[in-house]
């Protein structure tokens, strides 16, 4: 089996009740102008690429939207190859037995769509992975969407290929999933919708028990901190970094600080009188100052607590690893 990360640009009919419509099988929510591609390795690093441009037949005009964002131009799209030879040749480059990795839902859909007006088979596609479940599993980011470039920025991933480009997005999110564990987010991408509900109530046990003074965990507390030009500045300040044990006051001694996801960051501190407390940090951005905003929330670490830190912890290690070997393998 082979893994390939695909990207796809379409334009988009200019109105949707263009007649162009009467002339299709479906109402084609768009037509594919680009493919970009990275074939994994066996052992998911980085390998070939693949791209190609695509003359539409049915959205001819570049609709100014998809033409300001990816900056396709009518030379362009004339130079382009027929959909019907750009997906011979993707085909051929690809082989018989494939599965795609996509950041989203989305390009599969589209490139279903495509095949179907253009009367062209598909039994090759063996199936679909969505980068993002995983993504969001592997870093207990909950079930809402994350854009690919909050993935980058997640892992401090520096932005050198074209934006909105198929193949600079094909290869961009090639580079996130060399920072996840992809071997067992396959093994386990089939109950990924399982696993993420489970997050999601483990974590909401959680919160509720920490924000709620009548819950059973008890002696919360929690302090604010405001207009931090970003975040590392905000983490240099040993008032928002350091804790005091709630009880006897003491400075304790914390461990690493682990980027929960969602602008929440989780760490463990200690005092050898009182026991270990879970503390949370949550950033919040001005919209309009551009500057940043912390809530602390510090609670007796329980060992549901333990156990996320834990996890949360192999990830980063497993994340790290990868990338290393990534950098070896490419000086």
């Amino acid at each position: 089996m082979k893994y390939i990360v695909v990207d796809l640009e379409w334009n988009q009919a200019l109105s949707s009740k263009s007649p162009v419509f009467n002339r299709l099988p479906l109402h084609l929510r768009g037509e594919i102008i680009e493919i970009g591609a990275v074939m994994l390795n066996d052992d998911f690093t980085l390998g070939d690429e693949f791209s190609i441009d695509i003359k539409p037949v049915y959205f001819k005009k570049m609709h100014y939207k998809v033409k300001k964002i990816t900056g396709f131009d009518a030379d362009r799209l004339s130079r382009g190859s027929s959909f019907s030879e750009a997906y011979e040749r993707f085909h051929a480059w690809c082989g018989d037995d494939v599965t795609f990795i996509t950041w989203g839902c989305d390009d599969q859909a589209i490139l279903e769509q495509n095949i179907i007006i253009h009367d062209l088979f598909w039994e090759w596609i063996k199936g679909w992975v969505n980068l993002q479940v995983i993504y969001n599993i592997q870093t207990a980011s909950g079930k809402t969407q994350k854009s690919l470039a909050t993935a980058m920025e997640h892992f401090g991933i520096e932005q050198t290929r074209t934006a909105h480009d198929a193949l600079g997005d094909a290869y961009n999110t090639a580079l996130v999933s060399t920072f996840l564990d992809l071997k067992e987010g396959l093994r386990t991408y089939q109950d990924a919708d399982r696993i993420l509900s489970e997050m999601e109530a483990e974590y909401a046990a959680a919160s509720s028990a920490s924000e709620d003074p009548n819950a059973e965990i008890r002696d919360f507390s929690q302090m604010s901190y405001s207009n931090y030009e970003s975040k590392a500045a905000a983490f240099n300040d040993p008032e928002v970094s350091g804790v005091k044990c709630p009880v006897c006051g003491i400075d304790m001694a914390g461990k690493k600080w682990l980027n929960q996801g969602d602008q929440r960051y989780i760490n463990i501190f200690t005092c050898e009188t009182d026991g270990s407390f879970f503390v949370r940090l949550r950033f919040k951005k001005h919209s309009e100052e551009l500057l940043w905003d912390v809530r602390k929330l510090i609670y007796p670490a329980e060992k549901a607590h333990e156990d996320m830190y834990r996890d949360k912890l192999k990830q980063v290690r497993r994340r790290g690893r990868s990338h290393s070997k990534h950098k070896k393998q490419n000086k």
